[in-house]
């Protein structure tokens, strides 16, 4: 599996203030702690996980995470499609 190194070291991801920032603002998080949000999806069993260069991709529902594949650093993550909720229970 692609992903299997990522899922691995899960707790190595983390981010800075401002990445937890932009990733609250991006996907439209309140209440949630967004590493946490982000490793549960980054686990969860429709993720798909990708590598290309430097960074690991993982596409989860409506939702794709930015991973740096070095740091374990998420980067980024933000929504396919603007018109669609990442939200928890949602695709």
């Amino acid at each position: 599996m692609p992903g299997e190194i990522l899922i691995e070291n899960l707790e190595k991801v983390h981010t800075t203030d401002m990445g937890a920032g932009r990733i609250m603002k991006n996907l439209g998080l309140k209440n949630e702690e967004p590493v946490e949000w982000c490793r549960n999806k980054i686990k969860g069993r429709d993720s798909r996980i990708t590598r290309k260069g430097k960074n690991w991709y993982v596409e989860t529902g409506s939702c794709i995470i930015t991973v740096n594949a070095y740091s374990y650093t998420i980067i980024t993550a933000h929504r396919k499609k603007p018109d669609e909720t990442c939200r928890p229970g949602t695709k």
